[in-house]
């Protein structure tokens, strides 16, 4: 299989290719200058893996929750590389990708994902890792971290959120640890 995947709901813009599990990626922390990146990223890690867009079998892409603008400029990019090259599309939810990262990272199945959504704002999921499989436990949501929700038990956290108000969203959920810069 031939996967193209990007990101541009939060401060990093990424574009990957996986091809029969080889990755090759670009990423970089760049709020504010996604729409300028993307393209550049997108056609850098197509000519590393030797692609063309019409020989990919789909694009995934990271729906949110995030930046508004952030999440309309990888649909808008998608839209138009699927529509062009007759491609299956696979959203997929940027804190269900955190989740699986920092499960992949620190062995942990239980991840609390925290985004900084400014305005005093974080956005929030809850989810149980095992193997490849990503469960969301409750719903996803964006809300101050004094109204976050978890479900009984220690967990792991991780995203800009915890850097934020990892005080109060330590008295909302039993944590045992965080990672801060993951995007």
């Amino acid at each position: 299989m031939k996967l193209l995947a990007l990101d541009t709901a939060t401060d990093a813009c990424s574009a990957a290719v996986w091809v029969e599990g080889a990755v090759l990626e670009r990423c970089e922390r760049a709020p504010r200058r996604h729409a300028a990146l993307i393209l550049p990223m997108i056609e850098t890690v197509l000519a590393e893996a030797g692609l063309e867009v019409t020989q990919l079998d789909a694009i995934a892409f990271g729906r949110g929750p995030g930046a508004f603008t952030g999440v309309r400029i990888a649909v808008g990019i998608v839209q138009g590389i699927a529509f062009a090259a007759d491609l299956p599309v696979v959203p997929v939810s940027t804190l269900a990708a955190l989740a699986l990262g920092a499960a992949r990272e620190t062995g942990h199945a239980r991840i609390a994902v925290a985004l900084d959504a400014r305005m005093g704002e974080v956005y929030w999921g809850t989810y149980a890792v095992a193997g490849e499989t990503v469960r969301l436990l409750g719903d996803e949501r964006v809300c101050a971290p004094t109204s976050v929700t978890a479900p009984p038990g220690e967990w792991f956290g991780v995203g800009s959120g915890w850097l934020a108000y990892s005080a109060a969203l330590s008295r909302r959920a039993a944590v045992g640890g965080w990672l801060g810069e993951r995007y």
